[in-house]
């Protein structure tokens, strides 16, 4: 009976460590805009902006640049922010892909291919 015991506590312990065990944790999957999609600053960008609530922070009051206040956000992004045509060094996109206020990953793949794409004001 002691060795029946022996046994089916061993058996446990040993299913109980193998039965936690993960490999890694699933990796972030690029969000892909379909091919010939057309950005639009103030439809798809702008909107953006209100989501994550960036002009409570970045408006004329708070001094935190670059101004986000509607209607002049693009004016004070583009060229300060955004180099038109090479989203990796645009400063606004690299601190927004770096993680600042959590921006999700179609949003930073439609800010993305904006800038990509040339950065209009459309």
């Amino acid at each position: 009976m002691k060795k029946l015991l022996k046994i089916v506590l061993v058996s446990s312990i040993t299913l109980l460590f193998s039965s936690c065990y993960y490999d890694e944790f699933p990796e972030d999957i690029p969000v892909e805009i379909p091919p010939g999609t057309e950005v639009s600053f103030s439809e798809d960008i702008t909107p953006i902006f209100v989501t994550y609530n960036c002009v409570g922070c970045h408006n004329t009051s708070s001094g935190q640049n670059p101004d986000l206040t509607p209607g002049s956000e693009y004016s004070n992004l583009v060229p300060a922010y955004v180099t038109a045509g090479n989203s990796a060094d645009s400063r606004l996109y690299t601190k927004l892909a770096g993680g600042h206020r959590d921006v999700d990953a179609t949003s930073l793949a439609l800010i993305e291919l904006w800038i990509n794409d040339g950065a209009a004001n459309n």
